[in-house]
């Protein structure tokens, strides 16, 4: 008698949006509160042989990349399951981050991948409000508590402590892909933790991803033709789903604010 053999199955998770702390609405941010919940539903899904990681972000909070690539990893030991991960329009800084939790990380070769370093942008108001006759009033308890004021004059001893943070986080973010990648990486390539970035082709060159693909074909080879590839979506709020998906005005400005946050850092890397 022949009994049915079940298909091996590959949940995919899809890590796509700007990485950054907090979530309302529509907002498609990506941080361990949205997060987790889908990563347990794919390493507790019966059967699965990997679990797969879909990547599409152009970075964001290193804190909250540290935090979703710490869980990934810890669900990956317990529950014994390598992680492959496929990277996308762009896998760059904290997305890139993200890629690093995999066992191994794959990309098409006109993805955008690397941007290992960390940025601190703002602008200087000092002159126009000169010229518009305004007068800053800032009024603080700790001689430090209003540094890089952006109406104020910039102040060395605020780029001083600016750059030794900066330099610290940098330092975490390159330690995170030496502890994953390993003997992988192009170590000699002077470029490698400048903050470049490059496209998969020159990423596999330099060690920062293991192959060119996409998942379909790449999880097929590994697992068989019968390999069933399981999605792993959000459930939508039960409020949602009874109003046909409707929202208030706020949650459309949300929606937009985010849209426009994405979209100019996806600019950064020519997305």
């Amino acid at each position: 008698m022949k009994f049915w053999k079940r298909s091996p199955r590959v949940p995919l998770v899809r890590l796509s949006g700007v990485i950054a702390a907090g979530s309302g609405g529509l907002r498609r941010a990506l941080n361990l509160e949205t997060v987790a919940p889908l990563l347990q539903q794919a390493f507790d899904m019966p059967r699965a042989k990997a679990v797969a990681l879909a990547i599409n972000s152009p970075g964001g909070s290193p804190v909250q990349s540290a935090l979703i690539s710490a869980r990934i990893r810890t669900l990956a030991a317990k529950k014994s399951l390598p992680v492959l991960a496929f990277v996308e329009d762009v896998a760059a800084s904290g997305g890139y981050w993200l890629a690093t939790a995999a066992d191994e990380i794959y990309a098409d070769e006109a993805s955008i991948v690397g941007s290992i370093g960390v940025i601190s942008a703002g602008f200087g108001f000092t002159e126009a409000i000169a010229k518009l006759g305004i007068e800053r009033r800032v009024y603080t308890a700790g001689e430090n508590k209003g540094s890089l004021d952006p109406f104020k004059p910039e102040n060395p001893a605020d780029l001083a402590r600016l750059d030794a943070i900066l330099s610290e986080l940098h330092q975490i973010f390159r330690t995170q892909v030496e502890s994953r990648r390993g003997s992988r990486l192009a170590t000699a390539d002077p470029d490698l933790f400048s903050g470049a970035f490059w496209t998969g082709r020159n990423a596999l060159a330099r060690g920062l991803i293991d192959g060119i693909g996409h998942y379909n074909p790449v999880l097929r080879a590994r697992f068989g033709e019968n390999v069933s590839i399981v999605p792993i979506k959000a459930k939508q709020p039960l409020l949602k789903r009874l109003s046909g998906g409707g929202f208030q005005s706020e949650t459309l400005v949300a929606a937009v604010e985010h849209s426009i946050e994405e979209r100019m850092a996806r600019q950064r890397y020519g997305g």
